[in-house]
């Protein structure tokens, strides 16, 4: 009898013991994965943030695709290189005040500083109204003078040969692309490009 009594008591403490081990190791083994979670909170956190920023990024750029353009419409266009010199018919600086310079049109009409981006075969440039032109031609249907550099490029992806001369064989661009983005503040006519002088 007493020995069963020592049994039940060494069983009962050894139980007692091994129970309060398996409750220690799991909270202990608990205490591990929450330092674990804790560590992986901040980088969770950064990956929710910049996947937050990339949709809003998206939504922006999809509204902008939509509501962009104020115009559009297609024309022939040629090039120029106003820069004072006289070369090629220079007829002087650009009449917007601002120098020559790549991204630089001529509208015969629109304001001036009217933000524009022409596409030709795949390719587009964006620039502003700077000057003013085609003169004659406008009278044609030529309703752009792009900067020779603009014009090139759009042309087959090349460099002009010099600022006044585009080369590539071509003085023209029929089926060019114009996109009004943004209307300026000087002086001219919003809407569809009038002839000069009209």
């Amino acid at each position: 009898m007493r020995q069963h009594a020592k049994n039940v008591a060494v069983t009962g403490f050894a139980g007692a013991v091994l129970v309060a081990g398996i409750t220690a190791g799991l909270t202990a083994g608990g205490g591990a994965e929450s330092a674990a979670d804790e560590r992986r909170a901040p980088a969770k956190a950064a990956q929710a943030e910049a996947a937050q920023a990339e949709a809003a990024q998206a939504g922006k750029t999809r509204q902008a695709e939509t509501t962009r353009a104020l115009l559009t419409g297609t024309t022939t266009a040629s090039y120029f290189w106003d820069d004072g010199s006289g070369v090629r018919g220079d007829t002087g600086a650009p009449a917007s005040g601002k120098p020559m310079q790549k991204g630089m049109f001529a509208s015969p009409s629109w304001p001036m500083l009217t933000k524009v981006k022409v596409t030709y075969k795949g390719r587009s440039v964006t620039g502003f109204i700077g000057d003013r032109g085609p003169g004659e031609p406008s009278h044609r249907g030529i309703m752009l003078d792009l900067d020779t550099y603009s014009f090139r490029y759009l042309q087959d992806g090349g460099k002009p040969e010099s600022k006044y001369d585009a080369g590539g064989g071509m003085g023209h661009l029929k089926g060019v692309k114009y996109e009004v983005l943004e209307w300026g503040k000087g002086p001219g006519k919003k809407g569809v490009p009038q002839p000069f002088g009209s």
